[in-house]
């Protein structure tokens, strides 16, 4: 009964933290989003707020934050959260997802608690459960930033070329480097095109092209967005800087081809492991036959 009381309360927590990342459920009356802007309502909003939904994500946040960051490097991922949700565009910041991160493991603490109370589980899988669980849902959300990550790489890998000759082109014809970068990420709606509509922001709060340019290949983690800005770095210095970002758009494009080819050649290997499973088993049972047949004559005999 305890185990039992304890799971409630667990998956209570969990869903209550899950449910306040959802608007309806979260959302405050009108009442106390007006009283900041009353006379004297800020002090009476914190005060009012003090057992709110948002004090409680304050005040978990950290600790959620410090946990997620542990445990995720115990099972070996290395790169920092706050990079990868800053590369796919993620409207949540690193506390936001830590505390949703916290609310499915206790959520599905609770749960794995209550099934194996309810299924009469004996104690060694009730505690696999109970372990297992949590476990799985810290996982399979890592998993899912980590997968969104590599996806927004290899859309960027496929991309670079064509807009690498855009820009080629674009600067050839005469368009400044802000210019050209402007023009892209408006008429782009691609991976790379975000991205530079991000450095567009850049620049435009004061950072230098080149200095945005790098801060895009650091946050990306593409070789061959590497090899760009370095190209497109040299854009005072270079008298023919079109001529070299197509150059550049060529070794890019090759790049893909050879991995392209590679990727054919992997799924042409692939094709033949059933194939030969499916020869080489009739084949042993064809051989085993004969094989047992003379061993019981010579046994026989």
């Amino acid at each position: 009964m305890r185990t039992l009381i304890l799971a409630g309360l667990s998956m209570w927590v969990g869903i209550t933290l899950l449910l306040s990342t959802v608007r309806w459920f979260a959302r405050r009356p009108l009442t106390e989003r007006l009283r900041p802007y009353t006379p004297g309502g800020m002090a009476v909003g914190t005060r009012a707020g003090m057992l709110s939904v948002e004090t409680f994500r304050d005040v978990v946040g950290p600790l959620s934050r410090n946990v997620g960051e542990h445990v995720g490097r115990l099972f070996g991922v290395s790169e920092d959260l706050g990079v990868r949700l800053a590369r796919i565009h993620s409207p949540m910041d690193v506390t936001a997802f830590r505390v949703r991160q916290l609310g499915w493991t206790v959520s599905a603490f609770g749960l794995g608690g209550l099934a194996a109370i309810a299924f009469g589980l004996p104690p060694a899988v009730g505690l696999l459960f109970l372990l297992g669980a949590p476990l799985l849902a810290f996982l399979l959300l890592e998993q899912t930033v980590a997968r969104a990550s590599a996806s927004w790489q290899r859309h960027l890998f496929l991309e670079l070329p064509v807009v690498s000759e855009q820009l080629g082109m674009l600067l050839a014809a005469g368009f400044s480097l802000g210019a050209a970068l402007n023009r892209v990420a408006t008429r782009s709606t691609g991976a790379v095109g975000r991205d530079l509509a991000r450095v567009i922001s850049r620049m435009r709060q004061g950072l230098g092209e080149v200095e945005a340019l790098r801060e895009w290949a650091a946050l990306a983690d593409v070789e061959a967005v590497d090899r760009l800005v370095q190209v497109l770095s040299l854009n005072r210095e270079a008298g023919d800087l079109g001529r070299l970002i197509a150059d550049e758009a060529r070794a890019i494009r090759r790049d893909v081809q050879r991995e392209l080819v590679e990727r054919i050649e992997k799924r042409g290997q692939q094709v033949w492991i059933p194939v030969t499973v499916a020869t080489l088993v009739p084949g042993v049972i064809f051989l085993a036959v004969p094989f047992i047949e003379a061993m019981r004559l010579f046994a026989g005999s």
